[in-house]
């Protein structure tokens, strides 16, 4: 069964609420989960698993699709770290560099794909 749509009336809000901070757990989550569904459509594919725990996960980037177990491609953050990402307040260099991004394999990157729009 497919995951419901966060619509964008309610996503666009969200992550700007979760982006002044002080936001609400649930504000937050939303605002992950509006985020990388955002990541997905722009890159649609099974290659690259991003994870933001406790909130949510997303597979995106055309390729060789996984179909068991541990993804070989696989991008975790926090979500702070999530939002200041797909918001474009922190590059991927600078997000890697500083160990809040932890990416294994060879096609995991978002190089190119942040800031997301929303």
């Amino acid at each position: 069964m497919a995951r419901a749509k966060i619509p964008d009336s309610e996503g666009g809000p969200a992550v700007r609420a979760a982006l002044a901070e002080g936001a609400d757990r649930n504000t937050t989550a939303t605002a992950v989960r509006y985020l990388l569904q955002l990541l997905a459509e722009r890159a649609p594919g099974n290659t690259v698993e991003v994870r933001v725990p406790p909130f949510g996960a997303t597979q995106c980037i055309p390729g060789p699709r996984h179909t068991r177990g541990t993804p070989p491609n696989v991008i975790e953050t926090d979500p702070t770290t999530w939002l200041a990402l797909a918001s474009g307040a922190l590059t991927w260099d600078d997000g890697l560099a500083s160990g809040s991004v932890h990416a294994s394999g060879q096609r995991a990157s978002l190089d190119g794909l942040l800031p997301l729009r929303y």
